[in-house]
Protein backbone atom coordinates (compact mmCIF):
# COMPACT_ATOMS: atom_id res chain seq x y z
CA UNK A 1 0.00 0.00 0.00
CA UNK A 2 1.50 3.26 -1.26
CA UNK A 3 1.03 5.63 1.67
CA UNK A 4 -0.60 9.14 0.71
CA UNK A 5 0.46 12.45 1.64
CA UNK A 6 -2.68 13.35 3.22
CA UNK A 7 -4.84 10.73 4.71
CA UNK A 8 -8.45 10.43 5.93
CA UNK A 9 -9.12 8.29 9.26
CA UNK A 10 -9.05 4.76 7.66
CA UNK A 11 -5.85 5.25 5.78
CA UNK A 12 -4.59 6.41 9.21
CA UNK A 13 -5.75 3.87 10.81
CA UNK A 14 -4.44 1.55 8.21
CA UNK A 15 -0.84 3.28 8.56
CA UNK A 16 -0.39 3.28 12.51
CA UNK A 17 -1.83 0.09 12.86
CA UNK A 18 -3.93 1.50 15.59
CA UNK A 19 -8.19 1.44 15.23
CA UNK A 20 -10.45 4.10 13.98
CA UNK A 21 -12.19 4.47 17.38
CA UNK A 22 -8.65 5.00 19.08
CA UNK A 23 -8.12 7.75 16.34
CA UNK A 24 -11.13 9.13 16.98
CA UNK A 25 -10.42 9.32 21.03
CA UNK A 26 -6.95 10.97 20.24
CA UNK A 27 -8.63 13.37 18.36
CA UNK A 28 -11.36 14.14 20.94
CA UNK A 29 -8.49 14.67 23.66
CA UNK A 30 -6.76 17.12 21.11
CA UNK A 31 -3.57 14.54 21.53
CA UNK A 32 -2.93 14.06 17.48
CA UNK A 33 -2.84 16.51 15.19
CA UNK A 34 -6.21 16.18 12.43
CA UNK A 35 -7.49 18.89 10.23
CA UNK A 36 -11.14 19.00 9.93
CA UNK A 37 -13.22 19.83 6.94
CA UNK A 38 -16.63 19.75 7.52
CA UNK A 39 -17.46 16.74 9.31
CA UNK A 40 -14.34 14.70 8.44
CA UNK A 41 -10.91 14.74 9.66
CA UNK A 42 -8.25 14.83 7.34
CA UNK A 43 -4.40 13.94 8.81
CA UNK A 44 -1.08 14.96 6.79
CA UNK A 45 1.66 11.96 6.51
CA UNK A 46 4.63 14.94 7.46
CA UNK A 47 2.62 16.23 10.48
CA UNK A 48 1.84 12.71 11.79
CA UNK A 49 5.10 11.39 11.65
CA UNK A 50 6.86 13.93 13.30
CA UNK A 51 3.99 14.17 15.78
CA UNK A 52 4.88 10.40 16.23
CA UNK A 53 8.80 11.38 16.73
CA UNK A 54 7.79 13.59 19.12
CA UNK A 55 5.63 10.48 21.22
CA UNK A 56 9.33 8.08 21.44
CA UNK A 57 9.86 7.04 24.67
CA UNK A 58 13.15 7.73 25.46
CA UNK A 59 13.54 6.32 28.84
CA UNK A 60 11.10 3.50 29.82
CA UNK A 61 10.93 4.58 33.39
CA UNK A 62 9.78 7.84 33.24
CA UNK A 63 6.63 6.46 30.83
CA UNK A 64 5.63 3.63 33.70
CA UNK A 65 6.63 5.24 36.98
CA UNK A 66 4.91 2.53 38.73
CA UNK A 67 7.91 0.16 37.75
CA UNK A 68 10.01 2.52 40.13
Amino acid sequence: MKTKEVMDIKELSEYLGIGKSKIYHLIRLKQIPASQIGRQYRFSKEIVDTWLKDQLITNPQQANPQNS
